[in-house]
């Protein structure tokens, strides 16, 4: 991929309940970042799973001792 098209931008227009654009601002806030970047973060998030899952992998959350606590499933 070329320079050109790396830095290029889309826009999109998103519409989320209330609630949604709630947790979006929160986390923005809290991590001192944009909601768009949130949103990239997720898609980035969202593509890790995927393909995990798709390797036959599963994805979840383990605690410090390395116990799985949850398991997210239908990615």
């Amino acid at each position: 991929m070329d320079a050109k098209k790396r830095s290029a931008t889309v826009r999109i227009s998103l519409d989320m309940s209330p609630e949604a654009n709630d947790l979006l601002e929160r986390l923005a806030s809290e991590n001192g970042t944009t909601k768009s970047q949130i949103l990239r973060r997720a898609v980035a998030l969202y593509h890790a799973a995927y393909e995990a899952t798709a390797s036959g992998k599963s994805v979840g959350v383990i605690d410090k001792d390395r116990n799985i606590v949850t398991e997210f499933v239908g990615l």
